[in-house]
């Protein structure tokens, strides 16, 4: 399962079984803020946030974007995976 980038709503979803779990974000210039995730409880323990943001946080890398990481699961992650520690803004 890949996360989808919704462009039109500003976020990174994925759908599974009716739900819709989401990684939010605005950007200002070249630095993305993402500032909430969200997965249902019929969601979690799959991995899906960590999809999620990994999925984001690629996308932002590939257009030389930079990273400000406000909501606390995209900082914990990123604190977890020092190759995008960098790209934070």
């Amino acid at each position: 399962m890949n996360p989808v980038h919704n462009k039109d709503a500003s976020r990174f979803e994925c759908e599974m079984d009716g739900a819709l779990a989401v990684c939010e974000y605005r950007v200002n210039g070249d630095v993305w803020e993402f500032f909430h995730t969200h997965v249902p409880g019929t969601m979690r323990g799959k991995g899906i946030a960590n999809m999620l943001v990994e999925g984001a946080l690629r996308h932002v890398l590939s257009l030389n974007g930079k990273i400000r990481p406000t909501c606390s699961y995209v900082a914990a992650y990123i604190a977890r995976h020092p190759e995008y520690q960098g790209h934070v803004a």
